[in-house]
C-alpha cells in the first residue's frame, strides 16, 4: 500500500484567512511551482522590508512607524507560513527516508 502524500501548506491563505493546502503526488505541478515562486517572493519582500525598517527606525515619525509595523507583521505572518510549510515537507521527507 502506498502512503498518501503529506498536504502542502500553501503560502497564501484560503477563504476567510484559513490555511490553504495542496494534495498532490507531483511536486513539480503548476500549483507547486506557483507556491514555490510565491514563497520566494514573500521571503524577498521580507528581506527588503527589514532592510528598509532598519534604516527608517532611528528617525521615523509615529505615523510611519505604525505603517511599518503593520507591513512587518504581514511579512512575519508570510514567513512563518513558509517556515511551517517547509518544516512539514522536511518531516515528511525524513520519515519517507
Amino acid at each position: 500500500m502506498t502512503q498518501s502524500p503529506e498536504p502542502r501548506l500553501l503560502p497564501w491563505p484560503g477563504p476567510e484567512g484559513k490555511p490553504c493546502y495542496l494534495i498532490t503526488d507531483n511536486d513539480g505541478g503548476p500549483v507547486s511551482r506557483l507556491a514555490d515562486t510565491t514563497e520566494s517572493t514573500q521571503l524577498g519582500m521580507g528581506l527588503e522590508l527589514l532592510a528598509h525598517a532598519r534604516c527608517l527606525l532611528p528617525d521615523a515619525p509615529h505615523g510611519e512607524l505604525r505603517y511599518l509595523a503593520e507591513r512587518l507583521a504581514e511579512c512575519l505572518a508570510d514567513v512563518l507560513r513558509v517556515a511551517e510549510s517547509r518544516g512539514r515537507r522536511l518531516e515528511a521527507f525524513d520519515s519517507a527516508s
